[in-house]
């Protein structure tokens, strides 16, 4: 891609180099004093020291107030160059007049209620905006931040929060203190702006001795002395039922004997002791009956720590409860629409019409029992077997919160109910003294189940358009669900895509369109298909079975591609966040119906230089399984502190000895295993700033020799009897989720650079694919907010594709020895329009360190000299990882 920069005349270079030095210039100029009133000093720097055994993070949250950040951005300098700009007397007067403007208007409008709600809306529109300026400042005032003005109240309310925390983590005789100072060191960033600024110097001030007293450093200083530890006692409880319960589940306390006392383990431990009793049954159980009391007048550093469960009065029991009776009504909601549907509208005005009696519809009743259960509807539309499995409460079991719990979310990913509850009747019955006396009464529940169905039928459709080669090219998408369509809860899934998209045409020379149509069908069962009886005990995880088909058509100028997909998978769910696919039938046929000789031709210089291009414009036959396990704690948004880790597996061709070598079988078959791994970390920083990484690998190779007997004829005997993977089974690096400084698939491998003929002379070809057996690539990534729902973000990504057999392309096979100098660096900035429901991003990256180049590596130092070394532009919808 050819940068922005290289149309601009060279002669403009010098003044373009000093755009970023006038602009820290300016930066410079904008002190943060001038904000500040007589007596106010700045806060510039928060330390906290003496932390050896708690928690410093926690600690330097509970400050209450932080320094300005520095970082990407001084953007205390960005807010007092908004704030010269700022006029609130002027913002006030506009109010006003919007006031007024709109008040004649809506006067002239009279009694016509639409036009005066539409003024009313533009009102409020052109208002919000002005109250919002006048508020927080203008834009460039809210792209930074507010000068923090230090405060002794605030600090002195720290010290109280953090001596607070100390002591609820077992430092009781924890002592903090706090100091500020006028010792400052500027940071490398503002020390920067500061020398530039320098060389245009402003007007003297007189003050400037006393501006520099005028920032403050805050430092807490935390003496934690000796912590107390844990000395479990014995635990009170009056009942014997609940003593029971808690002694069979003591194994699990999260309470260790001589452990630091912590409030937050001791929080979390009356929680599990709840979730305990009322998986035991105890249905009216609460956290407020236990108490863990501390003694910390026992021994020196040392808390005895004794648990008490309270009865709920004198003389009453803790009550065990039992199921008695399941119902399960899948339509709840019907018979309220129903009914609206059908009553007469004179019925709500008063009028003599509401003495007419309401159309019958008749009584639900319990129309099915399945496994013991009532299953209720006017009309039963989903198989009851099925749903009997999914449903974990059974008559005659104790009442179970985590078998409620796991019921509703069975029954949400089903997918066929806006929302189900799982609620709990009492049956009358006189209360206990004691749940395990000589005659303890068993309360009794009856449980209601009610599900309210989804619209059988969801559109999916989308209409857009690409811009690449200077060609627009719209595309379509669309996409039906059907909900299910055979009564066994299934999902069917039907979609069609067409769309053209520019595309550089390498032999022509031109841009010209690509046509591209498809069309995915796919069926999901909310359970495995196999031929033994599994689901029963498999119901917990969740199993599916899905069935999925695609065709893809591609026509562009220099050949017509089809390639058909079938795949049978099992699907099912360890936990939340863990999932597992297993593949046993992965079926592709690949057909290149058309070609034209200069693409041919094309390949045949390609395949001279070693590039297995070729194979993927034949007629292939992939038939191969595979497996996943992915595992991601990350919501959508990629908001938490969360892990991410993705391993895939795939052995394809096993059973290609049975057919390839039949008359009628002219198909292209190769053997292969290929596996990947993907790691992300998310560190969460502060609630709107995370540091990100990323490490991904992957290897694939051919498990026995393939003779190649392909169109074209003349390619070199170095792919006779060799080592072959299908093509869209190889590695590939570069492109807006990979190293996004190099173009799609573009990167590698290793240090071998590609050439073609232009104009007689050989050039770098950089659009080639360059696939390859081995990927190791990794990336690094700071995001931070910048203004409103638009962030930030500053990379760097490194990585390569080699081969691993014989490669007679120097430099592109991988060595132990020589890998590590092969890695391609790329850097950039990023900037993410955050719409909750969808994040547009846009990526901009240069090459920092290029092995495939043919003399100079290091291509930063030729980003303004050569074209080929100018930013790669990359928009995506999504985060790159």
């Amino acid at each position: 891609m050819k940068p922005l920069l290289s149309t601009y005349s060279t002669k403009l270079r010098p003044w373009r180099r000093l755009g970023p030095v006038l602009g820290l210039a300016l930066l410079a100029a904008c002190s943060p004093f001038k904000l500040l009133r007589p007596g106010q000093r700045l806060l510039s720097r928060v330390e906290i020291k003496g932390v050896e055994q708690a928690d410093k993070e926690r600690l330097t949250a509970l400050a209450q107030q932080k320094p300005n950040n520095r970082f990407p951005l001084p953007k205390v300098a960005i807010y007092q160059l908004g704030h010269n700009f700022y006029d609130s007397a002027r913002i006030k007067s506009k109010l006003l007049a919007i006031q007024a403007s709109y008040a004649e208007k809506m006067q002239a409008a009279g009694t016509d209620s639409a036009k005066l709600g539409k003024l009313i809306g533009q009102r409020e529109r052109k208002v919000n905006r002005k109250q919002l300026a006048l508020d927080k400042g203008n834009a460039i005032m809210r792209l930074g931040e507010r000068p923090v003005v230090y405060d002794t109240a605030l600090t002195r309310h720290s010290v109280e929060q953090m001596t607070t925390f100390l002591r609820s983590q077992g430092f009781f005789r924890a002592r903090v203190t706090a100091t500020d100072t006028v010792r400052y060191r500027r940071g490398l960033l503002m020390r920067g702006v500061q020398a530039v600024g320098s060389i245009f110097p402003s007007k003297p001030d007189s003050l400037d001795a006393v501006k520099q007293r005028r920032r403050v450093t805050v430092t807490y200083t935390i003496h934690e002395n000796k912590p107390f530890l844990y000395r479990l006692q014995a635990p009170s409880i009056p009942d014997s039922g609940v003593a029971a319960v808690v002694r069979q589940g003591q194994g699990a306390t999260l309470l260790k004997e001589n452990d630091r006392y912590n409030e937050d383990l001791i929080g979390q431990e009356r929680t599990r002791l709840e979730t305990l009793l009322k998986n035991a049954g105890y249905f009216d159980f609460r956290q407020q009956y236990i108490t863990l009391e501390a003694d910390t007048s026992y021994e020196k550093f040392t808390v005895r720590l004794r648990t008490f469960i309270a009865n709920p009065g004198p003389g009453q029991g803790h009550r065990v409860y039992t199921v008695k009776q399941v119902r399960f009504i899948t339509d709840a909601g019907v018979g309220r629409t129903l009914r609206n549907a059908a009553g007469d509208t004179l019925r709500r005005a008063g009028t003599p019409g509401a003495l007419r009696p309401r159309p019958s519809l008749g009584l639900r009743t319990d129309t099915t029992v399945t496994d013991s259960i009532r299953f209720a509807a006017y009309e039963q539309k989903f198989s009851t077997s099925l749903l009997a499995r999914k449903v974990l409460v059974r008559p005659g079991q104790h009442y179970n919160l985590t078998n409620t719990l796991q019921t509703q979310r069975l029954l949400a990913d089903l997918d066929m109910f806006r929302f189900n509850t799982v609620n709990y009747r009492k049956v009358p019955d006189p209360p206990a003294a004691d749940s395990s006396g000589l005659h303890p009464s068993t309360g009794e529940l009856v449980a209601v189940i009610n599900a309210s169905p989804a619209p059988k039928f969801a559109i999916t459709d989308e209409l857009g358009g690409t811009y690449v080669a200077t060609l627009p090219g719209p595309f379509l998408n669309f996409r039906l669900k059907t909900r299910n369509p055979f009564g066994g809860a299934e999902v069917l899934e039907l979609g069609v895509r067409v769309g053209f998209e520019g595309q550089y045409n390498r032999i022509t020379g031109s841009n010209e369109y690509t046509r591209q149509f498809g069309a995915t069908a796919a069926l999901v069962l909310p359970q495995f298909l196999v031929p033994f009886r599994t689901n029963h005990f498999l119901t917990r995880y969740n199993p599916k079975t899905r069935f999925s088909l695609s065709d893809t058509y591609v026509q562009r100028p220099e050949y017509t591609r089809t390639n058909l997909e079938f795949s049978y998978d099992y699907v099912w769910q360890k936990s939340v966040f863990h999932q597992y696919v297993i593949s046993p039938v992965v079926i592709n046929l690949v057909n290149t119906s058309n070609k034209e000789q200069s693409f041919i031709d094309n390949l045949n210089r390609l395949a001279a230089q070693g590039s297995p291009l070729f194979r993927s414009f034949t007629q292939l036959f992939e038939p191969s399984m595979s497996a996943a396990s992915l595992y991601n704690s990350n919501d959508f948004n990629e908001t938490r502190d969360a892990r991410y880790f993705r391993l895939f597996g795939e052995i394809g061709g096993l059973s290609r000895n049975l057919y390839r070598n039949a008359p009628w079988f002219n198909l292209q078959v190769y053997n292969f295993a290929k596996l990947t791994a993907d790691y992300r970390r998310y560190h969460h920083l502060t609630p709107h700033t995370f540091f990100v990484w990323r490490l991904n690998g992957g290897i694939a190779q051919a498990l026995s020799t393939t003779n190649v007997k392909v169109e074209p004829i003349d390619q070199p005997a170095y792919f006779e009897d060799q080592l072959i993977i299908p093509y869209d089974k190889y590695l590939f690096a570069g492109g807006s989720n990979s190293v996004r400084a190099w173009q799609p698939r573009r990167l590698g491998p290793g240090s071998y650079t590609t050439y073609r003929v232009v104009d007689g002379k050989p050039v770098r070809d950089n659009t080639s694919e360059q696939p390859g057996e081995l990927l190791l690539e990794g990336s690094v990534e700071y995001r931070f907010p910048l203004y409103s729902f638009i962030n930030g973000a500053l990379f760097t990504d490194f990585g390569n594709v080699w081969t691993i057999q014989r490669d007679p392309r120097p430099g592109a096979q991988f060595n132990f020895q020589t890998f590590a100098k092969q890695f391609a660096v790329g850097s950039g900035v990023g900037i993410r329009f955050d719409f909750t429901f969808l994040i547009l991003r846009l990526d901009i990256a240069a090459k920092v360190y290029d092995p495939t180049a043919p003399d100079t590596k290091w291509a930063i130092s030729r980003f303004y000299k050569d074209s080929a070394y100018g930013a790669a532009f990359n928009i995506g919808i999504g985060y790159p990882f």
